[in-house]
């Protein structure tokens, strides 16, 4: 099983990342609705552009496995202001069960950022040479 680990490690990052890079390519092609429900929620919408970069270079990194440990911490951050932001909504059971899935991918990427991106990485790449 653990000559696996490392396969795992690589499926895990790109399950990640599949979150993270569609995310953050939808509100570049849906930016004006974006930024409309960003602000809907009392969130600036000129931070868009900012919550577009984290997502979709977060997830790039997260996938090539760069700066995992960094992106990680940063992503689970990101998480957590999200929910807290847009989802937490006691008396609406979906925004309740969006707000715990939000925190259980952090807890995912808290994973990365104590177990690293593992050997098919970049970031294992650059510790060979």
């Amino acid at each position: 099983m653990g000559s696996l680990y490392p396969i795992f490690d690589l499926v895990g990052r790109i399950f990640m990342a599949l979150l993270f890079i569609p995310a953050g390519a939808g509100k570049i092609s849906g930016y004006a609705g974006t930024q409309g429900y960003m602000e809907s929620m009392n969130v600036p919408g000129i931070l868009l552009p900012l919550v577009i970069i984290v997502e979709l270079g977060g997830g790039i990194a997260i996938l090539l496995g760069w700066q995992t440990r960094i992106v990680a911490f940063l992503l689970a951050g990101f998480c957590l202001v999200a929910a807290l932001l847009f989802h937490l909504q006691p008396d609406d059971q979906m925004q309740m069960i969006l707000l715990t899935k939000n925190v259980a991918i952090a807890g995912g990427l808290l994973f990365l950022v104590a177990n690293g991106a593992g050997a098919f990485s970049i970031d294992r790449w650059r510790q060979k040479s």
